[in-house]
């Protein structure tokens, strides 16, 4: 193990945590319709005895900005749809059209903008936490690598740099894309 091979590792996982972080907020419903708001609903689909993500099931498309339309791979799958995304409680009311499924958007409130904005905050700031132990694991491998006389005690400290430098540059893209995402849901 060098220190450049731990840096290394260190700016994947906050990578990993950022990417984390878009694929959460793209779960979050702002005003306009995304594929991105139902592709993970698990469905329980009796015809096949398991569960399944929506995505491995339909192709979920946005024709217009308010709707969402789900056409299923196999046909008799559509019930088991239109169940499963009532059961996640997502606030859609699907509109069965025999081999195809709409989700018509409503315009939200200004108080479930809000509490939008609280979960983007709470996604955030799991995401920091996140980025906070990548930091600690790359401290702690810099210590042991000193006491394997790796590093001296200069460049201890040097190593200990770069790594709040990395932890300082992902902090702030996460801080960046959470402003863009809080103001992407209070637009009207």
């Amino acid at each position: 193990m060098d220190p450049t091979s731990v840096l290394e590792e260190v700016e994947m996982s906050m990578e990993a945590a950022v990417e984390q972080m878009a694929t959460e907020f793209g779960s979050v419903r702002t005003g306009k319709a995304s594929p991105a708001l139902v592709e993970n609903v698990t469905i329980e689909v009796k015809a096949y005895g398991s569960k399944m993500k929506l995505r491995e099931l339909a192709v979920i498309t946005t024709p217009e900005t308010r709707q969402i339309m789900i056409q299923p791979y196999d046909a008799s799958t559509v019930e088991d749809i239109d169940r499963g995304i009532r059961e996640a409680q997502l606030g859609f009311n699907p509109v069965n059209e025999g081999k195809v499924l709409r989700l018509p958007i409503p315009e939200l409130t200004e108080e479930r903008r809000r509490e939008m904005v609280k979960r983007v905050k709470t996604i955030s700031e799991d995401i920091k936490v996140r980025l906070r132990s990548c930091r600690k694991v790359g401290m702690d491998n810099g210590k042991k690598l000193k006491n394997e006389n790796v590093l001296t005690e200069d460049s201890l400290r040097d190593f200990e740099s770069q790594v709040q430098d990395l932890t300082d540059k992902f902090v702030k893209l996460a801080d960046a894309a959470t402003t863009e995402k809080e103001a992407e849901v209070m637009t009207v």
